[in-house]
C-alpha cells in the first residue's frame, strides 16, 4: 500500500501503486504517465491536508497541450482517481533525458475546488507557470492561499513503460517557525535530490521527510494508507439518469437501444437496456410526485 506520512505542515508520501493502477486503467504513454502521476500525487497529499471526513478535493488542468489537460479528485482520506482526455501522447525526451510533461501539458491554467461542507466550495486558479506540476502546485499555494510553500513530485518510469516509483512532498512552516527552522530547510531544500532519485534509492517518506528537516527535530504525526480508487457504482449511475429528468429517459426508451454511460475514472462501462430504462423512469416518476 502506498503510503503518506506528515509532520505539522510537512507532507511526504509514496505513491508508485497508485500510480501504476492508474497507468493500468488508462494505459497511459509514459509522459502520460508522469503527468497524471505527479498530480494525483499532489492530490493525495492535499487531501489529508483537508479536516473534515467528507470533505472533497478536486484539481484540474485546462491547457492547449495535445494531452488536453487532466482531471484529478480526492476524497480526505487518500483516495484519488484521474483521468486526461488524450492519455497516450508521445513526445521526444527533453535535453536532459527526462519526460517533457510540460511539453504535454502546455499552455493553460490550473483549477483547484475544495468541497469543505459549506455553501459554495472554494475555487483557487491560477495560470500555469512551467506545466511541470510541481512548480505549478508550489505557484498556486502562495498566490491562492496566501501560504509559502515548496512542492515536490516525481515519477520514474521502467524500460517497459510500468511505474517504477512515484512520490512527493509538501512543505508548509507552521506560523510559529523559528528564524532558525526556516533557516535550516531552506537550506536543506537546496542540496535536496530529486524524489525520482531518492526513492529510487529505496527511502521511505519517513527517510525523506528526514532529509527536508535534517539537523531538526523530527516528530511524525500521522501515517496514512493512499490508494487509486474509484467511487463509481450502478447506483451513482442510475441517480445520474434520474437526475436527466423523465423527458430524457422517455426518449432513451423510445429508441428501443442500450444507454451506456462509460467513466473516465476508472473506464467501466454501464449499460442500461429499455427495460431497465423503464424501472427508472418509473423511479424518476416516484420522486416528482
Amino acid at each position: 500500500m502506498d503510503q503518506t506520512t506528515s509532520k505539522d505542515y510537512i507532507v511526504t508520501c509514496t505513491t508508485r501503486n497508485m500510480c501504476e493502477e492508474s497507468r493500468r486503467l488508462h494505459n497511459t504513454s509514459p509522459v502520460m504517465s508522469a503527468a497524471l502521476g505527479r498530480t494525483l500525487t499532489a492530490a493525495a497529499m492535499m487531501s489529508i491536508m483537508m479536516k473534515g471526513d467528507n470533505d472533497k478535493l478536486t484539481i484540474q488542468i485546462k491547457s492547449d497541450g495535445p494531452s488536453g489537460g487532466l482531471t484529478v479528485c480526492a476524497d480526505s482520506h487518500g483516495n484519488v482517481k484521474g483521468y486526461t482526455p488524450v492519455p497516450d501522447v508521445i513526445l521526444p525526451a527533453k535535453s536532459n533525458g527526462h519526460l517533457n510533461v510540460s511539453g504535454a501539458i502546455g499552455n493553460g491554467d490550473l483549477i483547484v475546488v475544495k468541497d469543505l461542507g459549506l455553501k459554495e466550495p472554494y475555487v483557487g486558479r491560477i495560470v500555469l507557470q512551467t506545466g511541470e506540476i510541481a512548480e505549478d502546485m508550489t505557484y498556486y499555494f502562495a498566490a491562492s492561499e496566501q501560504t509559502p510553500s515548496s512542492v515536490g513530485l516525481g515519477v520514474l518510469m521502467n524500460m517497459d513503460n510500468t511505474v517504477r516509483c512515484s512520490g512527493g512532498f509538501i512543505i508548509q512552516l507552521m506560523p510559529d517557525a523559528s528564524d532558525d527552522d526556516i533557516s535550516v530547510i531552506e537550506n536543506n531544500l537546496k542540496s535536496l535530490k530529486s524524489v525520482t532519485e531518492m526513492l529510487d534509492a529505496g527511502m521511505t517518506p519517513e527517510d525523506m521527510l528526514g532529509e527536508v528537516l535534517k539537523g531538526l527535530d523530527v516528530r511524525f504525526n500521522e501515517r496514512y494508507d493512499t490508494a487509486y480508487k474509484c467511487d463509481c457504482s450502478e447506483e451513482r449511475v442510475e441517480k445520474a439518469l434520474i437526475s436527466l429528468g423523465e423527458k430524457e429517459i422517455v426518449s432513451l426508451i423510445n429508441e428501443n437501444k442500450d444507454a451506456e454511460i462509460h467513466c473516465d475514472f476508472c473506464e467501466k462501462d454501464y449499460i442500461f437496456g429499455p427495460d431497465r430504462l423503464k424501472e427508472i423512469l418509473k423511479k424518476s416518476r416516484a420522486l416528482s410526485q
